[in-house]
């Protein structure tokens, strides 16, 4: 899978207003209301992540879950990381 360019990557972003571009990877940061709501997202994006054969960089903090997506076979952002980001986002909405 080929890596967008970066004209490209800004112009998908354009349908992720949370998300960034910066270090080859696109990036956002998600507060929840509490801890165990936080790591309840974690796990139903865990499932996404793994039926998808892709995985994040990612952390929490308490209540905030912080994501970074990029293709390290591809060195950059490719259409897997933009269609995590879309499952990320539907997860996230149904909160």
């Amino acid at each position: 899978m080929k890596a967008f360019t970066e004209k490209e990557i800004t112009e998908k972003l354009k349908n992720f207003p949370e998300w960034e571009f910066y270090d080859d990877a696109i990036h956002t940061e998600i507060e929840f209301g509490n801890f165990k709501d936080c790591f309840s997202a974690m796990s139903r994006i865990a499932f996404e992540c793994e039926a998808l054969n892709h995985h994040p960089d990612w952390s929490n903090t308490y209540n905030v879950l912080s994501i970074s997506l990029s293709t390290h076979d591809a060195g950059g952002v490719t259409q897997k990381d933009f269609d995590l980001a879309q499952a990320i986002e539907n997860i996230v909405e149904e909160d």
